[in-house]
């Protein structure tokens, strides 16, 4: 047997007592909220009514899979693992068969019945519509007996030159595998302000309303671009290069006499040419696909600290597009999820461990989740375990959205190189002693950039605000503190309005449900 049967019960049992903590926490914050009267932030108001488009509050509606305007699809099932040769018996090696499974099923559910299956390489989708279902984090377990570095080692350095293994902070045993199709379209000609909705265009033949498509930038050897998405207050960043901005939009209208575009969200940056905007179609090389309904256990092997993880790591999103992970549960991993593409949700993630926990830093993992794309959203949540960092934010992190979580005490990491106007919204991070602790090499910009939003956090510790994390154009509104308030439109944004009567308690929801009403009148 490969794996003691003792891990196996404590996953289930960490399912159990999740739930338990999650019904208990509903039903005193329910409590709480109905015997208080509640309280309004001035960025938003009632419904919205304080808030426009260019504000210091970014529109964070746009998250998610099919931008929130459509449930993640639960189709039938097509085949099953089963009919590949899967044994599901925890001793034979499964791997073999999953690959033949996905790779002769393009674009369809594959089922993982009940069963313990041994993965000793790497798993990959690369074709749309293609889903892994379980049969639930219970009963379907992905048992992964060896690292990522057994199978290829991949060995590299930190930025301050210490060995390491890349798998360290990047890959995952299951990838969703894609990219973006397609040239650029377009090249922006004029400058367009931060919470416009036009751009113009040296040619706009190649675009149809409806569609939509992806704004890129890239900053200039003056690192205007780095100093604009910091809002003028970037710390050091004399080791901070190649900073990139996306922007996906559905066009709404084209004027060609003039070469004007105009689409339906306000953009989160100004648009400069000395950026090299162009604009290029944002359809995915993989859409549609998924991993759901079952768990990932890795060895109860010792965890033994920052940069010695050789890859226990469970899922990679790389480049991938409205495509998710939901229901599944993750134990005993150095790195839990990493994400990029955009518009990717992830729902019903559980994290835990039984390894033994690194001293300094009482950690058993490396990065729990972590979010590199646009537009993604996190939600419905439970870290069980400590990791270095908790949910991780950085490079080209932009509008992703973490909401409706909770954590034994959950670390809001901010790894710099520019992450900037993601929100993170009706959470319980536990004992709050590090809500605000953060990784990343030196000279690489402050932690956080600016327009990062953090609405309605709850913890056992007061919130106080953080301090050499990011410029003072972010936004910490409905936290417990011993501070007071203040609000400068230009400057620092505290509203330390109590988490139990803040409303809305959920600015992610609050704002889409805002949009979607408006847009069905």
């Amino acid at each position: 047997m490969i794996f003691e049967r003792f891990q196996i019960r404590e996953i289930f049992r960490s399912v159990k007592r999740g739930i338990i903590r999650t019904m208990l926490s509903v039903l005193v914050l329910g409590l709480a909220a109905s015997s208080s009267a509640a309280q309004y932030s001035r960025l938003w108001g009632t419904n919205g009514e304080s808030w426009s488009p260019e504000s210091r509050l970014p529109d964070f509606s746009y998250a998610g899979y099919r931008r929130g305007e459509e449930p993640i699809p639960d189709r039938k099932i097509d085949v099953s693992i089963s009919d590949f040769g899967a044994k599901g018996d925890g001793r034979t090696d499964d791997t073999a068969a999953l690959q033949k499974a996905i790779d002769e099923n393009p674009g369809k559910v594959i089922y993982l019945p009940a069963g313990r299956y041994v993965i000793t390489d790497w798993v990959t989708i690369r074709s749309s519509g293609t889903v892994l279902r379980g049969a639930g984090p219970t009963r379907t377990l992905l048992m992964f007996p060896k690292t990522l570095t057994d199978i290829k080692p991949n060995w590299g350095s930190t930025t301050s030159g210490k060995r390491t293994s890349n798998y360290s902070w990047s890959n995952g045993f299951l990838r969703i595998d894609g990219g973006i199709q397609g040239d650029s379209l377009a090249k922006v000609t004029k400058i367009a302000r931060r919470g416009g909705f036009q751009l113009v265009v040296d040619d706009p033949s190649g675009f149809h309303p409806g569609e939509d498509y992806l704004l890129s930038m890239q900053d200039n050897e003056s690192k205007t671009l780095t100093k604009h998405i910091y809002a003028d207050d970037t710390g050091p960043i004399s080791n901070l290069k190649s900073v990139r901005e996306r922007f996906v939009f559905r066009l709404a209208n084209i004027d060609k006499s003039s070469g004007t575009l105009t689409f339906d969200r306000p953009l989160r940056t100004d648009v400069r040419p000395e950026w090299k905007p162009e604009i290029r179609s944002a359809k995915g090389k993989v859409e549609e696909s998924g991993i759901e309904k079952m768990s990932f256990t890795f060895p109860t092997t010792p965890y033994k600290g920052h940069f010695t993880e050789l890859g226990y790591n469970a899922i990679d999103l790389r480049n991938a597009c409205h495509c998710w992970v939901r229901d599944v549960r993750i134990h005993n991993s150095d790195s839990g999820i990493y994400v990029s593409g955009y518009n990717n949700t992830l729902e019903e993630i559980q994290l835990s461990s039984s390894r033994k926990v690194e001293p300094s830093r009482k950690a058993t993992g490396h990065h729990g989740i972590s979010l590199d794309g646009q537009d993604c959203l996190l939600t419905r949540f439970r870290f069980e375990t400590r990791f270095m960092h908790g949910i991780t934010v950085t490079r080209g992190s932009a509008g992703n959205v973490v909401s409706v979580g909770m954590g034994v005490d959950l670390s809001l990491d901010h790894h710099r190189y520019g992450p900037h106007s993601n929100l993170y919204t009706d959470l319980y991070i536990g004992e709050g002693t590090r809500m605000f602790q953060s990784g990343g090499g030196s000279s690489l910009g402050h932690h956080s950039a600016a327009y990062n939003t953090f609405w309605g956090i709850r913890s056992k510790r007061p919130i106080e605000w953080p301090r050499n994390f990011a410029p003072d154009m972010i936004n910490l509104v409905g936290v417990p503190s011993r501070s007071n308030p203040i609000t400068d439109a230009k400057g620092r944004w505290f509203e330390p309005i109590n988490p139990m009567t803040i409303e809305p308690r959920n600015l992610h929801e609050a704002q889409l449900k805002r949009r979607l009403s408006k847009g069905a009148d």
